[in-house]
């Protein structure tokens, strides 16, 4: 029942310590440390996402004021400003990295059975797209790109079914998001749905050995050539539905297979869209659909960005930065974890706003979530006399 733990405690003990000291044994995180651990440091960092603190400073306040607490919270070392951010600067963000990744495999565990009604479509289904934290180049010059500016790229796959993301890694903000598609192991009899960004035939080829389907928009120079047409009801605002090869000769040496073309007519934005993919069997309805749910990633990082800190940095360095990022995505995912094993019904925004106000109750946190009516507990020692009898 967790009656005795502060609701902080009973977040950070979803995490399995083992994962998280390999991921730090893994990059040395405590090499000459004597005192503030890495463990330490996440709880830091992962009471300023939780608490929405906006510094290290409101981070160091909060924490002091409850200083007698803090043992309970797990903490084994004392927490000052100094510390925090000289870790932050120097211990390898890749540690938190890694272990995000870990509870990513957990999360799509639980998420795995998780199907959309739309989308009559067993296999898994990954979105690819990026988003750019724009950056004060003042204050981040190694973060800078052309026209002055300063910027990262946050470069990520979420599954569809249960909106989990599956990977994640980080590019200078001027890196073409087609080199993204180097770094993913391409699952067999998956679906990948990506905008034009990722526009590579040569990739989409790789795609296409690995056995697994590509969902995208065709750039409007592709030059193509067509074998035949399918017979397509036009009511479901399909215009045609075709199977093409390359037209252009360098274009067919790096995509020599055939490729099936579908002209979309959308009633609600009332535009023309034409899709590619290399999956013939799918009605041509379900690959437009597919398309439109491209838009749960950019949700996804509009969420993230709204309810968790990554629009103001608690560090300078490029280190300090994805160290942040990295644990906002962790607790994103503790949250999703939390969320399923509880049966919570809520959202994860309300969730977050319950927690936030929260972390130093002591209060079962899926009773505090639930809503449900807290247990009377009678003492068993002896009760008082009543006053007055009704």
């Amino acid at each position: 029942m967790n009656q005795g733990k502060y609701v902080f405690s009973q977040i950070v003990d979803l995490v399995v310590r083992y994962q998280f000291n390999q991921c730090v044994i893994l990059y040395q995180g405590e090499h000459y440390v004597k005192s503030f651990s890495c463990w330490d440091q996440f709880l830091s960092l992962a009471f300023g996402q939780l608490s929405f603190r906006r510094s290290l400073r409101d981070i160091i306040v909060c924490l002091t004021a409850h200083q007698k607490k803090l043992y309970h919270l797990g903490f084994r070392s004392k927490v000052c400003l100094p510390t925090l951010a000289r870790a932050n600067e120097q211990r390898n963000w890749k540690i938190y990295r890694d272990f995000a990744l870990l509870l990513i495999t957990e999360a799509r565990t639980l998420y795995s059975k998780e199907y959309l009604k739309t989308l009559e479509i067993d296999e898994p289904i990954y979105i690819l797209d990026a988003t750019i934290i724009k950056l004060c180049l003042s204050l981040f010059p190694w973060a800078r790109i052309p026209k002055k500016l300063a910027a990262i790229k946050l470069q990520m796959v979420i599954e569809l079914h249960g909106n989990i993301p599956a990977f994640f890694t980080f590019s200078r903000g001027k890196v073409s998001d087609v080199s993204y598609l180097d770094q993913i192991e391409f699952e067999a009899g998956a679906y990948y749905v990506f905008d034009r960004g990722y526009y590579d035939f040569g990739r989409f080829y790789e795609i296409n050995t690995a056995q697994a389907f590509f969902v995208t928009r065709a750039k409007t120079t592709w030059s193509w050539r067509r074998l035949y047409s399918k017979k397509v009801d036009k009511k479901t605002g399909i215009c045609c539905d075709q199977i093409v090869v390359q037209g252009r000769h360098h274009h067919i040496k790096k995509y020599p297979a055939k490729m099936r073309r579908i002209k979309y007519y959308d009633s609600l934005t009332k535009r023309y869209y034409v899709f590619i993919t290399n999956n013939f069997k799918l009605e041509a309805t379900t690959i437009a659909e597919l398309y439109k749910q491209r838009w749960q990633v950019e949700l996804f990082f509009k969420w993230i960005k709204q309810h968790l800190s990554v629009k103001v940095f608690w560090g300078r360095s490029e280190n300090a930065v994805k160290t942040q990022i990295c644990i906002a995505i962790s607790i994103y995912l503790l949250v999703a974890i939390f969320k399923k094993r509880a049966h919570i019904k809520r959202n994860s925004y309300e969730i977050l706003q319950i927690i936030s106000v929260s972390l130093f109750d002591k209060i079962p946190i899926t009773q505090l979530i639930s809503g449900a009516n807290p247990q009377i507990i009678e003492d068993g020692g002896q009760k008082q006399a009543k006053l007055w009898v009704c």
